[in-house]
């Protein structure tokens, strides 16, 4: 079974590469751009791997995974 993974950064062609890179080894769930959409989707998405950009818009990814902790 291959890991479930949620991606978030806040710039898209990094973010579309990355995804891109992680598929051929991992199930990318979701793509977000922001910490608030990872701490709303990571509940019900419930990936076992988070890939979180630390300096994003509206809450920063820190602060999203001390959240989702």
């Amino acid at each position: 079974m291959r890991a479930r993974v949620l991606l978030a950064d806040d710039h898209p062609d990094f973010l579309a590469a990355t995804a891109r890179l992680l598929a051929s080894e991992f199930d990318v769930v979701e793509t977000v751009g922001d910490g608030q959409a990872v701490v709303d989707d990571a509940p019900r998405l419930d990936p076992d791997l988070l890939v979180v950009d630390i300096g994003m818009p509206v809450l920063n990814g820190l602060e999203a995974a001390r959240r989702l902790k």
